[in-house]
């Protein structure tokens, strides 16, 4: 049976790091996630293109260690943003296999939408085994 998580993260991001002939931007990010998700995310992105000019991408993966609706453990969260010509498209999904604890076998995806005041709010449609 697929449930929904709902609720809130803050994220603090490194000063980037230009790998890979000065075009790919490195950065650490660490989330704190509230709501039905609570705990802590670190992970790792790399970023590339001129977000200015409407045209950029980034892939990242994060480490999140805390609880879904009060079940513990820890799981793998990754992340595709692309961005052309001003228009965004944002993926986010549960590495399969990835649960740790009371999160074994969890799957899913996670939609994100950031409001007028900057809060990131998500909504992780997932199904774990009984």
């Amino acid at each position: 049976m697929q449930t929904t998580a709902t609720g809130t993260f803050t994220i603090e991001m490194s000063a980037p790091k230009m790998v890979v002939n000065g075009q790919v931007a490195r950065f650490g990010l660490t989330k704190s996630w509230s709501g039905d998700i609570t705990g802590t995310g670190t992970g790792v992105m790399l970023a590339g293109g001129d977000p200015e000019t409407g045209h950029a991408g980034y892939v990242a993966i994060e480490v999140i260690e805390g609880t879904v609706h009060g079940r513990g453990g820890t799981f793998l969260l990754q992340q595709f943003g692309d961005l052309d010509d001003g228009n965004e498209i944002l993926h986010y999904q549960v590495v399969n296999g990835s649960g740790t604890g009371e999160l074994a076998g969890l799957r899913g995806q996670l939609d994100l939408e950031i409001d007028d005041a900057g809060v990131h709010h998500y909504e992780l449609a997932y199904t774990l085994p009984a």
